[in-house]
């Protein structure tokens, strides 16, 4: 299939965003921000215009993109600060594993609900005792027959307690080396046996931490999404979209940033001046090391830069939040949305793998040194 001329493309997209948002969106965002009608509208119409996943056919939400113009959808989307969708885990993550491993009648039940969020999914993956080290899960699953019972505790569950699903990392092979064990199930989260708990935040979100507990929960083996003791497979996957997404999200919150600090003409900048500029450079080296992965990927060569990426921005994220703080003096105490900024931006360095695990993998995989 011929690919459309990327400008057209973007002028194509950008059409259709302004068709899509309110006339006072830009001058009201801070409200529209947390406006989840407004963005659960934005994901139904972005799957029903072939957005949410464009690389994908039409039929599963996209427009059979080539990646790298796929990619220049999604920077016009963050550069325009489009909707964030309400359960990013759904379309982000849940949907490339059922895509990718699901039986042909679990993309026929589970797919089209997940990506025009009509059915919100949640990610059971970390736990207490293995917090980022996920192939130290011990969420058990014992198989008698058609069905296995389940028994552990998930934690950082984001929004499952307004999820209709989960994708639920569980060990069944105890005799297994840790990352063999695994297998992955399409848990309902409306099932006997399953309490959630959402946890208590330090600041303002609109995607709940909770805690999800699995109590002799009966799941049929139908519901096995990949093979059985295949899950690690499954979640590399899955993980490698939503890292994705992170270092593009990343790229662009550290724009808004640095356009802040341009605004800000007082003199509590001018003692910034080499804190902005090393920002800047920073912001620079992750849009091209981020194009650098994808053109390795496209081509099927190894790209050590994915791998730095997840890293590299979530500190970008940060320095960029704590710049501007610095840039406004005291009149950031009594900020809110750069309190919101700055706690999002703490939370950058944990989300989608901490950033003592992002060390671990590089240290380990890219730089051969030796495990601690």
């Amino acid at each position: 299939m011929s690919q459309p001329d990327l400008t057209e493309l973007r002028d194509e997209f950008d059409r259709w965003l302004t068709s899509m948002l309110p006339a006072d969106y830009y001058d009201n965002y801070s409200v529209y921000r947390w406006d989840t009608g407004l963005r659960r509208e934005y994901q139904r119409a972005s799957f029903e215009a072939g957005w949410i996943q464009p690389t994908w056919s039409r039929e599963q939400g996209g427009r059979s993109l080539t990646p790298a113009a796929a990619l220049e959808i999604r920077l016009q989307a963050a550069l325009r600060s489009a909707p964030k969708l309400p359960n990013i885990a759904g379309p982000n993550v849940a949907a490339p594993a059922i895509r990718s491993f699901g039986t042909p009648e679990q993309v026929a039940r589970l797919l089209t609900p997940c990506l025009d969020g009509s059915e919100w999914w949640a990610l059971g993956m970390s736990e207490p005792e293995a917090g980022s080290d996920f192939a130290g899960l011990r969420t058990r699953a014992v198989r008698t027959g058609d069905v296995f019972t389940v028994n552990g505790h998930k934690i950082w569950t984001t929004q499952a307690h307004e999820s209709r699903w989960a994708v639920l990392y569980v060990r069944t092979d105890a005799e297994a080396p840790k990352h063999k064990g695994i297998s992955c199930l399409v848990l309902d989260m409306h099932a006997p046996g399953v309490t959630t708990e959402p946890v208590r935040m330090a600041s303002v979100s609109d995607e709940t931490f909770c805690e999800v507990f699995l109590d002799d929960v009966e799941i049929p083996a139908s519901a096995l999404l990949g093979p059985e003791n295949g899950g690690w497979q499954v979640a590399m996957s899955a993980l490698g979209h939503e890292r994705q997404m992170i270092w593009v999200m990343n790229w662009v919150e550290t724009q808004r940033g640095l356009e802040a600090l341009r605004s800000n003409r007082k003199g509590a900048c001018d003692d910034l001046h080499s804190a902005v500029g090393a920002l800047l450079a920073d912001s620079e080296a992750l849009r091209a090391n981020g194009y650098r992965a994808l053109h390795n990927e496209s081509s099927g060569r190894p790209s050590p830069e994915g791998d730095v990426l997840k890293l590299f921005g979530s500190l970008a994220l940060q320095r960029t939040w704590e710049t501007v703080a610095a840039a406004l003096g005291p009149a950031a105490v009594a900020d809110p949305d750069l309190e919101f900024e700055r706690h999002d931006g703490l939370a950058a360095t944990i989300y989608g793998g901490t950033s003592e695990i992002q060390r671990n993998i590089i240290g380990e995989r890219l730089l051969g040194l030796p495990k601690g």
